[in-house]
């Protein structure tokens, strides 16, 4: 039943107040004392004890009150009546930060409902779906601390994990008792946290904050007696004691004047730490000496027995903890319930396909760690761009001097100047100590530039049999948005979220589009060189691809439709080439497959070539304006249909298909009538109302939407005010007698980035197939090394079923040799037949189809690993090229 006001109990205790603030006068009577008004009590006694142990205000107290009423009144009444606590607690997290009177601080808040933070977050969702409750403002504040929790959680779990293999469980009795293995623990952590909190601006950067968590690792492994220590880690403390290092003697000295600033630069340790966390060793090096090392000196750690105070410590942690107001990360030390992960809610197994024969058990793929695929990802970029330089190559150079006008010039000061804006923009995001962080992963990126320009130029010659693309490498926004492509790349790789276990993508605060703020650079601009950067890099990625998708896709939804973009010029300019009955894409091209051969150059430097014409490619020579055109003069020539315009529109409505046909599935399934009708009014707004998506979302989100002149409001107000007033005509027509005619459904394409991922059959008409390797192998042992493997990769290769004995691939030979046996049959009636491209399992060293080399050192089945790797990218880039063709044959 809903609460009853208490308003008896509020005038007893206000009469009693009175009472008791009375005092007798001189002459025997009884005068009031001076007090403050009595508060008002509101809410049941429960609620207002909550309210006092979080020191809340008046106005929160009242506006908590009243949302709570608000919820209790709604259709989920019964369900927030037994959980009145915790929905009380949400009520004042919600009020507090929407009015900035946070008086307590979030693990407060959460020991005072009894609740985890999993299940905080959980019960805030099912509130903000109940009833529109939760404001934006809020929305940002639970996603920091959402991001803020899961790269605490994952590292203290990879703390604890790599302190079991440093120290010993139970050390020689030489060692004090004082230096016990919890003692020691607690030391680590907190130390930790205070690094963490005072030298990175961001919550969420969990590569910088691992790093960081090795830097503090490498300090007390040389702090701590050898007889604590496992190996390697004790030898490395030999060693650097050996070679005179800054480690005082445990006796007969003074242990309180050892500081940080008498470290030794002995890297032994965190040389041994890089290598067993597969960690870049100069990247972690440089977060010591240019972060870590002035942290310790600015907090003037003292050591006490070889280890810092933790009551000095903690206590500076405790300021930091309130001022934030945020998660008190010590209590991961006490394993502590309010800090617990939902077993249910947070962790997913992955599962491998269901195999043909149900009786097979089924395997159980354990997901990899947040910090091991962070540091996979890392790895396998860094291999990668171990071969490319920070400077143009011969070839490139090459290019550039076949231009009419020379770019090298520019796109080096360009390069050096952008390099000076993004150092900046990183030290102010990340924190000031970081600036040389920033400069090495820009490195990375401009190694990947020059890198995927120099395959873009050679797959331009090839397509277009030219070698002058001085217009192409003259322009300005085309090496703009390549280069922040490329440090897309590297920032994503860097930036994987602790909660990206699933492959999925979280935003953290150097997430796209920051890299686009960063240069300056329009969202619509950068789009055009998206599909070509990746068709230009082989070795990205799976998830890297999918990582570019969804920045086309945020592109497409929203960041292109934002006022000042120059896609709304670009649509101005179409309408007005024929007259408002020209459309930005046809519909009936909707159900080809989008396939297409336009490249970069295209998108970069339309509208530039005739429709009847498309075959000859744009002029990459000319140095002239995008409009000109050869042997046509500006007074005569008719403008031609923007190429990135046309191919932004046809995938805008392919997404947004994609999207309308989930919801019409999920909502309208029994009505398919509709679906066209509602698919033919989406076209015709985005045609001929464009207008209505500027500054808004493809899909709008229904609690804040642009009016007008920056006047926000809920969907419903947007879509009486603003979408009717504009549709309303239209709408009608489709109850008309006459309705227009509706548009064809489109026909919906795999993805242009993605390879299938069913497995691809092995040409030679057996039985065999090829699935791609999915998960990163641990690089300390060697690119694609499987000798050791965490638990995610321990199973990786399925050749018809799981990976089993030898008496499978004996099995496959005999499949193949069944083949070859096929193929000499029918060579005796017929023409002899193409050589075979053979998988075999019992040939040393080569490989038929490609005639690679084996390394002496590697086993058979890295041998095999790679032949099947091989025969799959070829079969890839032939079913490109096939792709390309067919488009070409099409457009002609």
């Amino acid at each position: 039943m809903p609460p009853k006001p208490p308003r008896r109990a509020t005038a007893a205790a206000a009469a009693a107040a009175t009472v008791r603030n009375q005092r007798v006068s001189p002459d025997g009577g009884s005068a009031p004392v001076p007090t403050a008004p009595a508060r008002l009590e509101i809410g049941e006694a429960d609620f207002v004890r909550l309210c006092d142990a979080l020191k809340v205000s008046e106005s929160v107290r009242e506006k908590a009150w009243k949302t709570y009423e608000s919820l209790t009144a709604a259709d989920g009444a019964p369900a927030y009546n037994k959980k009145k606590k915790e929905t009380w607690g949400v009520c004042i997290f919600i009020v507090a930060i929407d009015l900035d009177e946070m008086t307590f601080t979030f693990t407060e808040l959460l020991k005072s409902i009894s609740i985890s933070v999993c299940t905080f977050f959980q019960f805030l969702k099912e509130v903000d779906v109940n009833m529109d409750t939760v404001s934006t403002k809020v929305d940002s504040t639970v996603s920091r601390l959402k991001k803020k929790y899961d790269v605490l959680l994952a590292l203290y779990h990879k703390f604890e994990r790599t302190c079991g293999l440093i120290y010993l469980e139970q050390p020689s009795s030489e060692i004090s008792a004082e230096l016990s293995s919890v003692l020691v623990l607690k030391n680590y952590w907190i130390t930790f946290l205070l690094a963490k909190g005072k030298v990175l601006q961001v919550e969420d950067d969990l590569v910088i904050s691992f790093q960081l968590l090795l830097c503090v690792l490498d300090y007390f492994i040389k702090l701590s007696p050898p007889a604590m220590l496992k190996e390697p880690y004790k030898s490395a403390v030999t060693a650097v004691t050996v070679n005179g290092s800054a480690r005082t003697p445990r006796r007969g000295q003074n242990r309180n004047t050892r500081t940080s600033k008498q470290i030794d630069t002995d890297t032994k340790v965190i040389e041994v730490l890089c290598k067993e966390h597969d960690c870049n060793l100069d990247e972690v090096k440089n977060v010591y000496f240019t972060s870590f090392i002035p942290f310790l000196n600015s907090i003037g750690i003292v050591a006490s027995n070889g280890l810092p105070e933790v009551e000095v410590l903690s206590k500076l942690y405790d300021e930091l903890y309130h001022n934030n107001k945020d998660i008190d990360a010590r209590l991961f030390l006490d394993h502590d319930e309010t800090l617990q992960p939902d077993v249910i809610a947070c962790s997913q197994l992955e599962r491998t396909p269901i195999k043909n024969n149900p009786d097979e058990e089924l395997n159980v793929i354990l997901p990899q760690t947040p910090v091991r695929a962070a540091m996979n990802n890392i790895q396998q970029l860094i291999m990668i761009l171990n071969s490319a330089t920070d400077k143009p190559s011969d070839t490139l150079i090459r290019y550039f001097n076949n231009c009419t006008v020379n770019p090298k010039d520019s796109i080096l000061k360009r390069v050096e100047s952008l390099g000076h804006i993004f150092k900046m923009k990183f030290a102010e995001a990340v924190g000031q100590g970081c600036a040389e962080i920033g400069s090495q992963r820009y490195k990375l990126g401009v190694r990947l530039y020059y890198r995927v320009m120099e395959s873009m130029l050679k797959s331009e010659e090839e397509r277009l049999s030219v070698q002058n693309f001085s217009k192409l490498l003259n322009d300005n926004i085309f090496h703009t948005s390549l280069l922040a492509c490329a440090l897309e790349v590297v920032m994503a790789t860097y930036g994987r979220s602790a909660s990206q276990s699933d492959g999925t993508s979280a935003e953290t605060d150097l997430s796209f589009p920051w890299i686009l703020n960063v240069f300056d650079l329009k969202a619509f601009d950068f789009y055009k060189v998206i599909e070509s950067f990746i068709k230009a890099e082989p070795s990205l990625t799976r998830e890297m691809i999918k990582h570019l998708e969804r920045c086309e896709h945020r592109i497409m939804e929203s960041l292109a439709w934002q006022s000042g973009s120059p896609l709304f010029d670009l649509i101005k300019q179409s309408k007005e080439r024929e007259g408002q009955t020209d459309q930005p894409e046809p519909t009936s091209t909707l159900n080809v497959p989008l396939q297409h051969n336009h490249t970069a150059a295209d998108l970069y430097l339309s509208p530039v070539r005739s429709p009847k014409k498309k075959a000859s490619g744009p002029s990459l020579g000319a140095t002239s304006t995008p409009d000109a055109q050869p042997g046509v003069t500006p007074q005569t020539q008719k403008p031609q249909k923007s190429t990135s315009l046309s191919l932004f529109y046809k995938k805008v409505y392919l997404l947004a298909y994609l999207r309308l046909h989930t919801l019409f599935f999920r909502l309208l399934s029994e009505h398919p009538d509709l679906e066209p009708l509602i698919w033919t009014l989406f076209q015709h707004t985005l045609q001929n109302e464009y207008e209505l998506m500027r500054d808004r979302h493809l899909d709008q989100t229904f609690k804040r939407v642009l009016i007008r002149d920056e006047q926000y409001d809920s969907i419903i107000v947007f879509y009486n005010l603003v979408f009717m007033q504009k549709l309303k005509t239209n709408i009608l027509q489709y109850a008309s007698n006459r309705p227009p005619t509706l548009s064809p459904i489109p026909h919906i394409p795999r993805s242009p980035y993605q390879f299938s991922n069913s497995p691809r059959r092995v040409p030679a008409g057996n039985n065999i197939y090829i699935s791609p390797l999915k998960s990163p192998y641990k690089f300390s042992d060697g690119f694609q090394s499987p000798t050791k493997m965490t638990p995610r990769s321990r199973i990786l290769v399925s050749i018809g079923e799981s990976f089993g004995t030898s008496e499978k691939f004996q099995k496959i030979n005999q499949m193949v040799c069944n083949s070859d046996c096929q193929l000499k049959r029918s060579a005796e009636v017929s023409a002899a037949p193409k050589p075979l491209k053979r998988l075999r399992f019992d040939i040393e060293g080569q490989d038929e189809a490609d005639g690679s080399k084996h390394l002496p050192q590697e086993s058979k089945f890295q041998q095999k690993l790679a032949e099947m790797t091989s025969t799959r990218t070829r079969m890839q880039k032939q079913k490109l090229n096939d792709g390309n063709d067919t488009s070409a044959s099409e457009e002609k």
